[in-house]
């Protein structure tokens, strides 16, 4: 496992899934300092205690409890973050949500807006109020995108848009950055077993549906993309910047037939 010794990380969506199980590895890893962002208290002080439980001192786990999709609390995500820590090294976008919607539906454009609000807006806000900081210690950011970036699925028109949108991104602000010497990356996760599939009682037809859609016919882990996030905001990838890392068994590269 990477060492993160005296950073602070700054992870949005670490209530559940995959930001749970991120902050989980960074605090196993040693590291200075987690801000943890969510918006649900009851998970996110869990997920504290977990990092607490790996070592981390309580004063060096922040819980912020926030929504995305407004500007203001984005901005105050920021500066409770220096508040406690004064610096930042890492910044893990991972704040995401879903949208299944077609043409044929009425509120499509609330829907997408929604989505394009918290997958797309407040990862550009957040990221912009965060060059400041990652400049002084020549940070990285690690965004999440996924295989639906360039995976076209139906019914998924805004979801698959706005992850197409964090790729650009991902890449843009890699450039723009460059000179900082502050490095943006991206992981593309496929099918990951989540709470989320788990509470709406849809696990079983999602694991199944993921052998058939992935070449390594099974569905992915939360510690398997978090694992790909601590190496892209690692020093073990320090010549590694506007990259997307696919943790999709094999998904982008299938032929549907």
């Amino acid at each position: 496992m990477p060492s993160f010794t005296g950073k602070i990380i700054l992870i949005t969506g670490a209530s559940s899934g995959i930001g749970a199980e991120t902050a989980v590895q960074f605090a196993a890893s040693g590291c200075g300092g987690l801000a943890l962002v969510g918006r649900n208290k009851d998970n996110l002080d869990a997920v504290c205690q977990q990092c607490q439980e790996k070592g981390m001192p309580k004063e060096k786990v922040l819980g912020i409890i926030a929504d995305m999709a407004k500007e203001e609390e984005v901005q105050r995500i920021m500066d409770s973050t220096i508040q406690q820590f004064g610096q930042l090294d890492v910044l893990v976008n991972n704040a995401g949500m879903g949208g299944v919607k077609s043409l044929a539906d009425d509120d499509i454009l609330t829907i997408y807006d929604t989505v394009i609000k918290v997958n797309v807006r407040s990862m550009l806000q957040l990221t912009q109020l965060a060059v400041p900081y990652l400049t002084k210690t020549k940070g990285s950011v690690v965004n999440n995108s996924s295989v639906c970036a360039s995976r076209t699925l139906p019914t998924m028109i805004s979801y698959n848009m706005s992850k197409a949108a964090v790729t650009q991104f991902t890449r843009c602000t890699a450039l723009e950055l460059a000179e900082k010497q502050i490095r943006v990356n991206e992981v593309n996760p496929g099918s990951i077993l989540t709470p989320v599939h788990v509470k709406s009682g849809r696990a079983d037809n999602v694991i199944e549906t993921a052998k058939k859609v992935h070449a390594l016919g099974r569905i992915g882990e939360t510690s398997e993309v978090a694992k790909a996030i601590l190496f892209l905001a690692s020093d073990d990838a320090s010549f590694i910047t506007g990259t997307s890392l696919a943790v999709d068994g094999g998904r982008h590269i299938m032929c549907p037939r």
